[in-house]
């Protein structure tokens, strides 16, 4: 049998590295090819890694909790009847693709802006070797980018990750402490070792009160929200619809229609579909911000947020939105919610949103205000459908009558949509779920 490694796959187009959460195989027992050899997490999800070859596990590298490099070594295998230059091959490739992320990366940094910065923030004289060498995450990088902390003010922070490295709720401790003093590079460096803490709120705790740790994905959605409030200046519309036609058509085509295609058919689909019209008659919606630059995409892909069991959230991508007509997006949801509940979403199914939609209706919400996830500007929340009474406007008279109504919740980013677009586009969304036609043909 050949003595092979066993390499950290890639797992996504941003997704350098990965955090060990449990090998599912132990020293000595036997896996086969493709079977799920251990449990990681990144920054975008948690996902099972299979096994590349069948064999023999003789020796674990990379440890439970310990973070590795994608396409790193991880263990060793006793792989049966593979020959070793096919493995050496692959072994090779998954290495210049990693070599090639990090040129990239590299690239990313070191291209020069025009204004006499480089694309990470850094100053021009930041091309040289930093002080210490440190390896910094693209998420760190970009956070330096956008607060302009150059290379050296970014080796004075104490890390508190593996080997020392500076973690994203290492620099945004520092952020806050920087607002009440704000160092030269000078003072920086000098205060190098200085351990530079968030200043900690007591809590009072009773006898009989439970400390519950928070868990990873918790822990990476408390600091994601928090980065996201610090990053974009959130402002909210709110407006009501009135979905009746959308609720009789349903009622009358929801078995049809599960007869028909296979899928179950609920709101979401609907209102993704009005969502995504508004969008294309918005473009301006579909945007991100990078420093000052605004960056227009030309794909709908929309976030779906889902609850999982455990009580976190996350947000698949349902890609080319605007290419699925309503079976085709019925279909996307109910199979992107399905596989987010049992945790078999890829990191790429979890990536490239460019606008989000939240239904805190299915938890009996009537309206909420959601925060926008970065890099996105804007985030839609759906409430609860709810009989009222209305006034009907009818040719011969106004009337009072009983109909289905619904809030939308719109945030969005003040810094580059202002009221009347962000106003417009709710209007829009409302319009388009009031004129649902109720021959609507699947």
């Amino acid at each position: 049998m050949a003595r092979l490694e066993i390499v950290l796959p890639k797992m996504g187009e941003s997704v350098m590295e990965a955090t060990i959460n449990t090998w599912l195989k132990k020293v000595g027992e036997h896996i086969d090819e493709e079977e799920p050899l251990l449990e990681v997490s990144t920054d975008k999800v948690d996902t099972e890694v299979p096994s590349s070859h069948s064999g023999v596990i003789e020796e674990i590298l990379v440890h439970e909790g310990e973070v590795a490099q994608v396409g790193a070594p991880i263990a060793i295998i006793n792989a049966e009847g593979v020959a070793i230059e096919k493995v050496e091959e692959k072994k090779e490739e998954v290495k210049q693709e990693s070599k090639a992320s990090a040129r990239k990366e590299k690239i990313e940094v070191e291209s020069p802006s025009g204004n006499g910065k480089y694309s990470n923030g850094v100053h021009e004289e930041s091309k040289k070797k930093t002080k210490s060498d440190r390896f910094y995450s693209p998420l760190v990088k970009n956070i330096a980018k956008e607060e302009n902390i150059s290379f050296e003010e970014l080796d004075s922070i104490r890390g508190t990750g593996k080997d020392e490295r500076v973690t994203k709720q290492d620099i945004l401790n520092y952020l806050d402490e920087r607002k009440t003093f704000k160092p030269s590079v000078s003072t920086a460096v000098a205060t190098e070792k200085q351990t530079i803490t968030k200043p900690k709120v007591e809590v009072s705790i009773g006898a009989e009160d439970e400390i519950i740790e928070m868990d990873r994905m918790r822990r990476i959605i408390a600091e994601r929200m928090i980065e996201s409030r610090r990053i974009s200046a959130h402002v909210q519309s709110f407006i009501e619809a009135d979905v009746t036609p959308i609720v009789k058509w349903r009622e009358k085509n929801k078995d049809a229609f599960e007869r028909a295609t296979g899928e179950k058919l609920t709101y979401t689909p609907i209102f993704l579909g009005a969502i995504v019209r508004a969008i294309k008659d918005f473009p301006m919606i579909n945007i991100s911000v990078d420093g000052t630059k605004i960056i227009k995409h030309k794909n709908i892909n929309i976030g779906m947020a889902v609850a999982l069991p455990t009580g976190n959230l996350i947000v698949p991508v349902i890609r080319h939105a605007d290419q699925l007509n309503l079976v085709g997006l019925a279909r996307k949801v109910n199979d992107l919610a399905n596989r987010a509940r049992k945790n078999e979403l890829s990191p790429d199914e979890v990536t490239g949103g460019t606008y989000t939609v939240t239904n805190v209706g299915s938890f009996g919400s009537v309206m909420g205000t959601p925060i926008i996830l970065q890099p996105q500007v804007a985030i839609m929340a759906i409430g609860a459908i709810v009989k009222k009474p209305a006034v009907i406007e009818l040719e011969d008279g106004d009337m009072i009558g009983i109909r289905h109504k619904m809030f939308l919740s719109h945030s969005y980013d003040h810094r580059v949509i202002d009221g009347m677009l962000g106003s417009m586009f709710a209007k829009r969304v409302t319009e388009y779920l009031e004129g649902f036609d109720m021959e609507t043909k699947f």
